[in-house]
């Protein structure tokens, strides 16, 4: 299907815990301001962990970063190491 003029594409994908809590590896967005209305959009209105982390297109992020068409929005728990 081809894009209109003016609609966005955004990948989110959710990993490790988050993906079992959401029930989902990735959904596509038509469009999202930010992180945080995409975890809006993609979860249903979920309630969003306090210690998640997001990345925009590999890097990490806060959830007030700006996204555009054609940007990767991940969420992930915190990760630990040792």
């Amino acid at each position: 299907m081809a894009k209109t003029i003016n609609q966005m594409s955004i990948q989110v994908k959710f990993f490790a815990s988050l993906r079992d809590k959401i029930g989902k590896a990735d959904i596509e967005l038509d469009a999202a301001k930010d992180p945080a209305e995409a975890w809006t959009l993609a979860t249903d209105n979920a309630p969003r962990p306090d210690n998640i982390l997001v990345a925009v297109n590999l890097d990490y992020a806060r959830f007030d970063t700006p996204v555009k068409d054609g940007d990767e929005v991940a969420f992930f728990p915190p990760v630990t190491g040792g």
